[in-house]
Order: structure tokens, then C-alpha cells, then sequence
């Protein structure tokens, strides 16, 4: 990887369906060129995937929440109900993060509703002990 891809890579980070001929002008090379480093960068699986941000607020999910578990097995490593529980509950969990130090896993989550929320944790309160954390603002 050189200077020329790393400025590929931050121009595709910022619009990901730009044109191999506009990505080329900003990064000063032919959109032939280009579309044979983009196509480099994906073989060698530098690029993973292409994605969209969706406004998570205008689709109706306005309480944005971390939440810290604590698997309520200490003597086990069986985080199968668990593990099994979230991904039932996928259409709420943006993120779920294995995690060392405080907690065993972080959920990133979205729910519409205060009520939503409430289900969600009595829901997961069955498998794990949790902490809260409602997100006021991104900085």
C-alpha cells in the first residue's frame, strides 16, 4: 500500500459510489488506473465490503444505547442463550462486541421507544446482569 491507495481508501470512506473517473481526479490518475487499484485493493481484501450509513433517528429509532453485560455464568463459558437472544433480537443490536475488562460483552443498540427498550433488557435480564448507558449526543 502506498500514499496513492491510502487516498483511494479515505476518498471511499467518504462517498463510496463515486465514479473510478471522479476517484481518479481527486487522487490524480486515470479512471482506468484507479478501477485496477480499487480492484487491487478488494483481491488482497484490504477492501472487506461496501456499505451505506442509514439515519437511524428518521427511520424511527430514537433512543441510541451502549449496553455493558455481565454473563451471569462465571463457571461456564456457555454464552450460547445468550449469544442466541441477541441475534433474535438483531433488529435492535447494531453492534455486539466481545469484550476484555468491565463486562463480557457491549451491545450498540437502537430501539423507538422507551418500551422497546424496557422488553429488550427484561429479555436479556434472563441471561446476563447489563448496565445502561443511553447516548445524549455524538460529539
Amino acid at each position: 500500500m502506498d500514499h496513492t491507495d491510502m487516498l483511494i481508501l479515505a476518498e471511499l470512506s467518504r462517498n463510496s459510489r463515486i465514479t473510478m473517473k471522479e476517484l481518479g481526479g481527486k487522487v490524480h490518475l486515470t479512471g482506468q488506473a484507479t478501477a485496477s487499484r480499487v480492484a487491487k485493493l478488494e483481491d488482497t481484501g484490504v477492501i472487506e465490503e461496501y456499505s451505506i450509513k442509514v439515519n437511524q433517528f428518521k427511520c424511527g429509532y430514537y433512543i441510541h444505547a451502549f449496553i455493558t453485560i455481565y454473563t451471569n455464568t462465571p463457571n461456564t463459558h456457555n454464552h450460547q442463550p445468550l449469544l442466541t437472544f441477541i441475534q433474535d433480537q438483531e433488529q435492535y443490536v447494531l453492534n455486539n462486541y466481545k469484550i476484555s475488562g468491565d463486562g463480557c460483552y457491549i451491545l450498540e443498540c437502537r430501539f423507538p421507544s422507551n418500551e422497546h427498550a424496557d422488553k429488550f433488557l427484561e429479555g436479556l435480564n434472563k441471561y446476563a446482569n447489563y448496565k445502561l448507558s443511553i447516548v445524549i449526543k455524538k460529539s
